[in-house]
């Protein structure tokens, strides 16, 4: 009886704890381009970052036009349902991305484990290429974020205000 009882407390905590909303450590507003060949968003939205993920969302006229959450294990975008990184990245950006790109984009970090970064004062830059799978162009300076890869046909900009 008293096992029956622990594992109800359990099951309930469980229960609670997933439904609370998340606390995110940092808030930005932000204009966002998210273009893929799958997508195509721009305008006004907000950027918000914790330890565990990280989360955006982009408005058009009051309202929330797109919402994409990111975390060490998935990737939910509102018009699709939540997958696993490497699935995500296969369906709407590139297979051939490294799982993480996507979420070091959004904070700002070198991509492809930091090949071809060239520092300066002001952020960084990237270029890579590989035949027939991608050419990127990827800047972060003075706080902007620039992602271009013109063979997947993907932008993905953030300017935050």
């Amino acid at each position: 009886m008293a096992l029956q009882n622990i594992i109800r407390a359990l099951a309930i905590t469980f229960l609670f704890s997933a439904c609370s909303s998340k606390e995110y450590r940092t808030q930005n507003a932000a204009f966002i381009v998210f273009k893929t060949p799958t997508f195509k968003y721009a305008d006004m939205g907000f950027v918000y970052e914790n330890d565990e993920g990280l989360k955006t969302e982009i408005y058009g006229s009051g309202q929330a036009l797109m919402s994409l959450e990111i975390s060490k294990r998935s990737v939910c975008l509102s018009l699709l349902q939540c997958m696993d990184r490497k699935a995500f990245n296969v369906k709407v950006l590139s297979a051939f991305y490294p799982e993480d790109t996507l979420e070091n984009i959004f904070r700002g970090r070198a991509i492809f484990g930091g090949v071809g970064v060239e520092k300066n004062r002001n952020g960084f830059t990237q270029k890579l290429t590989k035949d027939n799978q991608y050419a990127i162009d990827y800047r972060v300076l003075n706080g902007q974020i620039h992602f271009r890869d013109t063979i997947n046909a993907i932008t993905i900009s953030i300017k935050k205000q």
